[in-house]
């Protein structure tokens, strides 16, 4: 029996990769879960808020506490970047439609007000993992909480 190995070569990458996780695939599966993914972004800022705290408190004593430092600088910028993840993969590119030419006024202010609350969310991740100010934990929650306002309005989806 001869294996073809376009297949194993798929095979392959999907075994060497699986252990990557994405905020969500990107073929067009159809499934959503928007209020998970609300869950997550919050659950995401969360996390960078606490990775701070601990940075500033390690940082009292960087020498006896280095690995520990590490880490949590580690595991803030990892939650940063899944946050990212989700409003580009599944957001962006996946949820929020450019409305039809002839949609009318609202509509197209409504997109625009969401790709900037998106933009918003992508800058104040970046930021955080810069920074230990606590102000852009606040600044994060402000926006996914006005995003979630404006998106799940318009979905009809219940929060």
């Amino acid at each position: 029996m001869r294996l073809n190995h376009a297949f194993v070569a798929a095979v392959l990458m999907l075994l060497l990769t699986g252990g990557r996780g994405f905020a969500h695939c990107q073929i067009p599966c159809g499934i959503y879960d928007d209020a998970t993914r609300f869950t997550l972004m919050s659950e995401h800022v969360t996390t960078l808020e606490k990775s701070m705290k601990q940075i500033v408190e390690l940082s009292k004593d960087p020498a006896a506490n280095a690995n520990q430092l590490i880490r949590w600088v580690t595991n803030k910028d990892e939650h940063a970047n899944q946050l990212t993840e989700i409003v580009t993969y599944y957001f962006l590119a996946q949820r929020v439609k450019a409305p039809a030419k002839d949609a009318g006024d609202a509509a197209q202010k409504s997109y625009v007000k969401k790709l900037e609350l998106l933009h918003g969310i992508i800058v104040g991740a970046m930021k955080a993992k810069q920074t230990t100010d606590l102000a852009q934990i606040e600044t994060l929650r402000t926006l996914i909480h006005d995003f979630e306002d404006v998106y799940t309005g318009e979905q009809g989806h219940s929060h």
